[in-house]
């Protein structure tokens, strides 16, 4: 039985847990060869193990993504290698400080926005040649709803969650011509650990998994999925367009 992402090369930032590690597998599952990408290597190799037991296959990339230079080597490799990328997951980001603006430190607030921001920036820069060489290349964003709540106390996170959101828009505008589709995806509270650092007094048995969310964003990254420029809120299992303010 030929698997739906067979012969496809999936690149996925955050691999090492959470709902990057999930989403990778379920990739992986689905016929995807996955380009792991993650600063922890125990992690990763975690990951590894899983995806051979599921009978799949994997490269590892241990990278810390705010080493740009990186990533554009990165981008190189798999151009020599593949010549081309079907998919990209940009899952990696951090959370940052939980306390009032005004008590933040710049470089805690760089910090933020170099890994849910810029480095999905460079990601773009460097991975779009690739994608492009595909015949259906997907490229699917981790957000927040913090991003359009402007969520309080965690304004680093819900600042850079909105830049993202706003530039993945930009790209999929930028290519609503092409075969490549560029959409986000809010997941909600999931059973993370960094949803547990934000909230430590909250059950985590009352959260779905990260292995329920990545079941919805495989879907995305398939070839049939011809929606770009959208929305997919896992909370209410709904696909959304972006709407200026009322």
């Amino acid at each position: 039985m030929t698997k739906p992402l067979a012969n496809r090369i999936a690149l996925v930032t955050g691999a090492s847990r959470g709902i990057g590690f999930a989403t990778a597998r379920a990739l992986a599952k689905a016929g995807a060869h996955i380009v792991a990408v993650a600063r922890t290597q125990g992690g990763l190799e975690e990951l590894d193990d899983e995806i051979r037991k599921d009978g799949g296959s994997a490269t590892l990339v241990p990278l810390n993504l705010t080493d740009s230079d990186g990533i554009a080597r990165l981008g190189a490799g798999l151009h020599e290698r593949y010549g081309k990328l079907d998919i990209l997951v940009g899952n990696a980001g951090v959370l940052g400080p939980s306390s009032p603006v005004g008590h933040i430190e710049l470089k805690a607030f760089t910090d933020v926005m170099a890994v849910n921001v810029s480095a999905n920036f460079q990601l773009i820069r460097c991975m779009e040649p690739l994608l492009k060489q595909s015949d259906a290349g997907r490229a699917v964003f981790i957000t927040s709803g913090a991003a359009n709540k402007a969520t309080a106390y965690v304004s680093p996170y819900a600042a850079s969650k909105a830049a993202l959101e706003t530039l993945a828009r930009a790209w999929a505008q930028e290519t609503a011509n092409t075969p490549l589709r560029v959409n986000l995806f809010n997941p909600g509270p999931i059973r993370t650990r960094m949803r547990a650092t934000l909230m430590p007094g909250e059950d985590p048995a009352t959260l779905d998994t990260p292995e329920q969310v990545a079941e919805f964003i495989v879907p995305m990254c398939a070839p049939d999925w011809t929606e770009t420029g959208k929305f997919y809120d896992y909370k209410t299992r709904a696909l959304m367009s972006f709407r200026s303010p009322a």
